[in-house]
Order: structure tokens, then sequence, then C-alpha cells
């Protein structure tokens, strides 16, 4: 991510620097206020100073110290540039959109400089570019655009069987020995026919030896062939296994913030159809392409050796055939690309609905649904369509070509036997072996169709095999008891670099404190916990957890010591004493047991048909929603955790659940650092403090008597809830 563009020498002189002062930021300011584009302007920052250069004058010149705040938001196609300067906003500029994210740096950027640091602001997002295309990579090793070559994916088609070389040594000999036993049995038959058949005084009884041998060879064929299809399905579900696993384990690996850009049905095909794909490739083609090329080779040689001028004629369409596949293997690459965005939006459409199925009963949108579905699987269906009536014109036309070959080796084969310088053994030879040349050229003209289906599930999964973790471990991680002490140090944080939902957040915790996080719906109470949980990392400053940056602590020991309990949670498909052991694998069947009771839900569990072992289906949707709370609560209490995240936890329930559940949540905080969200404010008013945070920052912080006798936000929200309760009563 470049943040500073060269200046001209005429461009520096316009800036005046003074003694000290040094330019930091520079970035295009391209399109002015009436939208026309515009070279040769510039917004500078320097240590010292906000500098606006419009087209080779320097317009604008603000002091930071006098400067609020630098803001940069997005419009259409375009983004604007505005600072707040002794009260009152200014409009700045407009740049182009592909400099958002730049701008949104340079905003943070000015923060760290007013605090009288020195360090440059650089995007995390795009530390690299191509060195090929000159592209910023975001978080992936390779760049989208060039990693597609020949050499890209041959390089992970050997990383992906590079395991099982022991496999692929096996199949490359039984490719060999079909080779040769395909090429032997010709041979043979011109034996028969030369030297038996046509030959003076031999009997029936002088070709049975030659039979038996024809026969052997047709056997041994049939054998080999079954075991190489064996070995090579064996290879394709192994390879697919591996895959599946791999492609899981990364996808766990991955940031929130690229799995919730993709939708479940993309992420479902990777795993899952793509990895088949690769499968039936190993099965159906790789099986037969060696053999396929070894026999194409070895049949080219010997007929050239026996007939070199009938051995062009048979040849000379080939070239052609070959020469069309390689042309359209770009065209055949897209419809194959297509097919697969298709087919996922169809896929994502499908779980979409069933996930939703309640709630598109409960608004009778079943005919919308099934409209909307089979919208997508029309779509699907027409690429599909379209690409199978390509393929069903192209490979006739392609067979149509080599079958002219044909025609010409037959005619002129005939006259040179009738003239007697061909033998009708070694004619009957050169046209099964020309037939056998038609037959692996017209496999090999399939081959763009197999390949390039590969190649594009390979770069599905190359696609998320490629991309570097926004959080991980590194060599300085380090495994850290968490005692409960929480600071946020000048921290700003924003999905999209250049929306922040939280700007210069710093707040200390103690051990053992429970904190509120009040506020209106959207302002990011939400979205500090899921810093506080390291689910996201900061763009700026720093979260630090009992004095040691969070982004130095290794990921599976400091999740370990954090309990979460939210006001939608997740149950997995299975029993309920799994759920509840989900998060500590290794426990007791008391710890289980003693973890229920302290969370109220041992009675409701033992009220069940099958207790403990009650299957409680896929979201845990055959229980209530305070019965699922529960089960969580108990999930929390027996992971034991330092830190304890409470999101809307007893938001929706009836009075008898919301009072078991806040007894248990009590038990539950007792001792321990606890973040909690309710906009039920009334729950929160035991907190040691709250923090009410308003326009992406924290607006207020104190005890709610505090906080009641400031009379600022979180009042006039107690007011609004005091309001509407006497409306409702």
């Amino acid at each position: 991510m470049i943040l500073q563009y060269d200046l001209s020498e005429e461009n520096m002189k316009l800036c005046g620097l003074s003694e000290g002062e040094e330019v930091y930021y520079c970035l295009p300011l391209d399109i002015d206020l009436q939208g026309d584009y515009r070279r040769n302007s510039y917004t500078v920052m320097t240590n010292k100073r906000l500098l606006i250069l419009e087209e080779g004058t320097l317009t604008k010149s603000y002091p930071l110290e006098e400067c609020d705040q630098l803001k940069s938001e997005p419009q259409i196609a375009c983004g604007i540039l505005f600072i707040e300067h002794s009260g009152r906003e200014v409009l700045l500029g407009r740049f182009t959109a592909k400099h958002l994210t730049r701008y949104s740096y340079l905003s943070r950027g000015m923060v760290i400089l007013k605090r009288g640091r020195t360090e440059k602001v650089v995007s995390h997002e795009y530390e690299k570019t191509c060195p090929k295309c000159g592209r910023g990579l975001p978080n992936t090793r390779e760049c989208p655009r060039c990693s597609g070559n020949k050499v890209g994916f041959f390089k992970d088609y050997v990383r992906m069987v590079s395991p099982h070389m022991g496999k692929m040594a096996l199949i490359l000999l039984l490719m060999l020995l079909s080779t040769f036993v395909g090429l032997l049995s010709p041979r043979v038959q011109r034996y028969l026919v030369d030297d038996l058949l046509t030959a003076e005084g031999k009997t029936y009884v002088d070709a049975v030896p030659c039979l038996m041998v024809m026969f052997i060879l047709a056997i041994g064929a049939i054998a080999i062939n079954v075991g190489k299809n064996y070995m090579c399905s064996r290879l394709g579900s192994f390879i697919s296994a591996d895959l599946r696993r791999q492609v899981f384990d990364k996808i766990q690996q991955l940031s929130l913030a690229y799995i919730n850009d993709r939708s479940p049905g993309q992420l479902m095909n990777r795993v899952v159809r793509d990895t088949r794909r690769i499968k039936d490739f190993c099965s159906e083609v790789f099986c037969n392409l060696f053999t396929t090329i070894i026999s194409f080779v070895f049949v080219l040689i010997y007929m050239l050796t026996m007939n070199w001028k009938l051995a062009l004629l048979a040849f000379v369409f080939v070239p052609v055939s070959i020469g069309l596949s390689i042309g359209f293997r770009k065209i055949i690459h897209r419809k194959f690309h297509m097919q697969g965005i298709k087919s996922d939006k169809e896929n994502s459409k499908l779980q979409d609905v069933i996930s939703g199925m309640a709630v598109v009963k409960s608004y009778g949108q079943e005919l919308s649904e099934a409209e909307q579905f089979g919208e997508a699987a029309d779509a699907f269906a027409d690429v599909q369509r379209g690409n199978e009536t390509f393929f069903a014109i192209f490979f006739p036309i392609l067979s149509f070509l080599l079958g002219l070959g044909s025609y010409l080796v037959t005619f002129f084969g005939g006259r040179a036997t009738l003239l007697g310088t061909l033998t009708p053994g070694e004619l009957l030879q050169f046209i099964t072996y020309a037939g056998m040349l038609y037959g692996y050229v017209g496999q090999l003209s399939n081959l763009p169709r197999h390949l390039m289906n590969l190649v594009t599930s390979m770069e599905r999964i190359s696609d998320i095999m490629n991309q570097e973790p926004a959080i991980f471990d590194t060599e300085e991680s380090v495994d850290l008891d968490i005692q409960g002490e929480i600071e946020f140090h000048h921290a700003s944080f924003g999905y999209k670099s250049y929306q922040p939902v939280l700007e210069d957040i710093s707040l200390k915790v103690k051990k053992g404190e429970m904190i509120g996080l009040v506020g209106a719906s959207g302002t990011g109470k939400s979205t500090l916990i899921n810093l506080i949980m390291h689910l996201y990392e900061v763009d700026d400053g720093e979260i630090l957890v009992d004095g040691v940056d969070i982004r130095k602590i290794r990921l599976e020991k400091f999740h370990s010591q954090i309990g979460v309990v939210l006001q939608e949670n997740f149950l997995f498909a299975g029993t309920i004493y799994n759920n509840i052991r989900f998060a500590k694998q290794d426990a007791t069947h008391e710890e289980v047991i003693r973890a229920a009771k302290m969370a109220n839900a041992h009675d409701f569990i033992c009220q069940t048909p099958d207790g403990y072992n009650t299957y409680v289906g896929e979201h845990g949707y055959n229980l209530s929603g305070g019965e699922r709370q529960r089960i969580a609560i108990a999930r929390a209490i027996l992971s034991n955790p330092r830190l304890l995240i409470l999101d809307e936890a007893t938001a929706s329930l009836d009075t008898e659940s919301e009072y078991l559940i806040q007894k248990a949540l009590e038990r539950l905080t007792e001792g321990r650092t606890t973040f909690a969200i309710a906009h039920r404010l009334s729950t929160l008013k035991d907190a040691d403090r709250l923090v009410v945070i308003d326009g992406h920052h924290i607006a207020e912080m104190g005890s709610h008597d505090e906080l009641m006798r400031k009379k600022g936000i979180y009042y006039g929200l107690v007011r609004a809830q005091l309001e509407m309760q006497k409306t409702t009563a």
C-alpha cells in the first residue's frame, strides 16, 4: 500500500518546509469538486501541517494542532476528504475510489502525528506488490491475476500428489505395462496373417499357439487395466480426502472477515464439489493419461519406421485437431469458471432457504423463495446447457477431422498392398496402429475439457489455500495464563479500513471487574468484544492483556481461557452432553453435570427423554431459547474462563427463564473479568463500570449512579426505557 507518492522538486518548494519539518504522507487528490479529473494535485501531511496542493498551487495549509479530525468518506465511484478545523468542517477535495483505503490510513496517520509519535501508518491489507503486474496484493501468497498460469497450476498439482508418490510410481509402472501389451498385440496379428494364414502349407493347428498368445495378451491387458483403475481410484480418494481436510483446516484458520465475505455455499463447494472433481480427474482421466501419451509416442514412432509416407498421411489432420483443442483452451476454461460461479449461487440460495425455513414458512414466502431458487437453478442450467452444447459440437468436428486420415491410410495402404509393396499383415498392423493413434488423439482432444475442469477446481481451492490468515501465531507468541487485566490503548478498527467503527479507544479494566457496554445499535459494542476475543486485529493502537500485546499471545491458549454467552448461542447437532463438553473436550461426566447445575440447566435436562444424551438437532432448534442459553452458560462454566463475554445473554426471554439465567450468570461472573452488553439497562446496574459508546468513541464512563447524576447519554437511554415500560405496562 503506497502512502507516499513522489513530489516533484517544484511541489516540494511549494510546501515551504520549515526546519525539522518532514513530509510523512502524500496522496493524489485527483478529482475536483465538479467531478473532473485533474493531475498534479495532492494531499500532503508533514509532522506539523496538512497541506493541499492543487495543480501547482498551495491552496490550503492547516497546523496539525488546530485540526480536530481528518475524515474520508466513500461516495459513488469516489471519496471525499474533509477536516474538522477550529470547530467546523471544511471540505478539502475529492479523490478516485482506488485511494479510499489509502486515505483512511492517512486519517489515522494524523492522529499518530498529533500524539507526537513518528512511525508511519501502513496498510496491513496490501503490504506487498506483485513483481509481475505491480498490483497491490491482499492477504494471499500469490497475485490473483498472475497465479493462474501453467507453472502455478502444475506446482499446486505436484504439491497435492507429492505425499502419494509411492502409489504414483506403481500406477506409472502399470501404465508402461499396459502400453507394452497394447503395442505387442498388432505385431502378433501381423505374424498371424503373413506367416500363418496366407503362407502355403500352414493349417489351423499352426495358428493355435498364435491365437493363444493373443488371448493371453487380451487377458493380461484386462488384468493390468483393472489394477491400474483400482489404484487410480484409491489415489483419487486419498488425494480428495487430504484436500478436504486441508481446505477445512485452512478455513478455520482464516479470519472472520474473509469467511463473512463469502457465502456458505461457496465455501461448501470448495470443500465438497471441487475436491470431488479432482478425485474424478485422478480416477477417470489420470489413469489413462500417461498410457495414452506414451502409447501415442510409441505408435507414431513405429508407424514412421514401418512406412513413413503412410504415417504422414495418417498424421496429416492430427496437428489440426490438437491446434483446435489448444486454441479453445481459454474458452473452455471460462466456461467451467462461469459454471462454478452459478453453482455457488445456486447452492448458497439452497443453504439460505433450508437454514431459514422457519422464517420462510412463517411469512408464507414458499412460492417466492421457490421462484428465486428456480431463477438460480435456471441460470446454472443455462450455463451448463451452453457448455454441453459447445462440447457436443466441438468434439464431433475433431473426430471428423481425424476420420479423414483413416480414409487416406485405407486408400493408399490398400493400393500399396495390391502393388505388392506392402503385405496384408503389414496393412492390418498399420491400420490397427492408425486406429489406436486416432483413439489416443481423440482422448487427448478431450483432455482440455477435463484439464480445464481440474484447473478451475484447483484455482478455487488455491484461492483458499493461498490466503494468509489475518491473525496467526508467530515464533514470538507466548502462552499466557490470563489474570484478567485488559487495556485498550488508542485502538481504532473498521471492518473496511475506510469505514472505521471504533476510533481512538482507550480503556483500562482491572482483574475481576465487570464492564457494561452501552450504546445504540451499530455504535460498535459487539465490535469491541470481537477485538477483545481477538477475532479481529486493531488497525491502530494496541490491546494489552495483563500488560502483554494481545497479538503476541498464542491463539489457542488465549481462546481456551475465554467464555462466551451470546443472545443466539450456537448449538451443534448432537447430544446435550457433547454440546456442554465442547468447551473442554477432556471433561469428566461429573464436571459436565456440575457445570449444568451451576447454569440451572440440570433439572430441565433430566426431564428430557434421554437426559444428557438427548439429541438437540441442528442449531438446537428443538430446545427453547432459555434452555439453549442455559446450555451455553454451562459450556462457559465448564471451561472455567478468566475472561467472560456476555452479549445480550438474557434478551428475548420469559421472566422465569431470565431469572434462572440471571442467577446462573451471577455465579459465572464471580471473580472473572467480564464484558457485558445489554439493551435492557437494568441488568447492568450492578456493573463496576458502564462504558457508553457513541460516534465511534467512548462518550461516557462510570458507575450507574455516576452516569445518572451526569445526565448525559446514559441518563437519556435509561429515561427512554423507563418511559417505554410505562407505555407498555
